[in-house]
């Protein structure tokens, strides 16, 4: 996970924390284990979190932030609608989902992060379908896109949608194949007539 803007010792405590979390879920990951794979002390490790919930919020944070870069360089790229929203939809499940799909422990990562971080996903949800929605209405403006409805409600359905898939989907090679057909009914239903 890319997490640029963070300060390298919190980029280590993020990293181990990550790894320990799809190692041995989320209930059995002690502070201990995220400070011995950041190579640092308890003590220190507190000096940056207060605890491991503290620690998930600020990986959910990350992970938004990064999607949205990932989103937003997705949709600015070449080529036809539904491969810019294949490349938007792909960067934005990107590693994360990959790992989180992978790991034994996925499932309960997922529900960790809805009772841990509720906040952290509201506010990167709201920004994730702010950059579709202003694209989208940009996409229009110049004509390379047809909207059979409010940007904002499109977006929210896109991202409603994602998050459907990566509930559904079970394992990755899943996520991607329907990822991949939502790209393409997203990009038939916006070309101009």
């Amino acid at each position: 996970m890319n997490m640029a803007g963070i300060d390298p010792k919190q980029q280590a405590i993020l990293g181990a924390a990550w790894v320990a979390f799809s190692t041995y879920g989320f209930r059995k990951t002690s502070m201990d284990d995220i400070a011995k794979g950041a190579g640092m002390s308890r003590p220190a490790l507190y000096l940056h979190f207060k605890n491991k919930e503290a620690i998930f919020r600020a990986l959910v944070a990350a992970y938004y932030g990064n999607a949205a870069e990932n989103v937003r360089a997705g949709l600015a790229s070449e080529g036809p609608m539904a491969e810019r929203l294949l490349a938007a939809f792909e960067g934005q499940g990107g590693e994360a989902i990959e790992s989180m799909l992978g790991s034994p422990h996925g499932m309960e990562l997922f529900e960790i992060t809805k009772s841990v971080a509720g906040a952290q996903i509201e506010e990167g949800e709201e920004a994730l379908r702010g950059v579709y929605a202003s694209w989208l209405q940009q996409q229009a403006e110049a004509g390379q896109a047809a909207l059979n409805g409010d940007a904002a409600v499109i977006a929210w359905t896109i991202c409603a949608s994602l998050k459907g898939i990566k509930q559904a989907a079970g394992d990755y090679p899943t996520y991607q194949e329907g990822v991949r057909q939502l790209a393409a009914l997203f990009g038939a239903g916006l070309a101009p007539r």
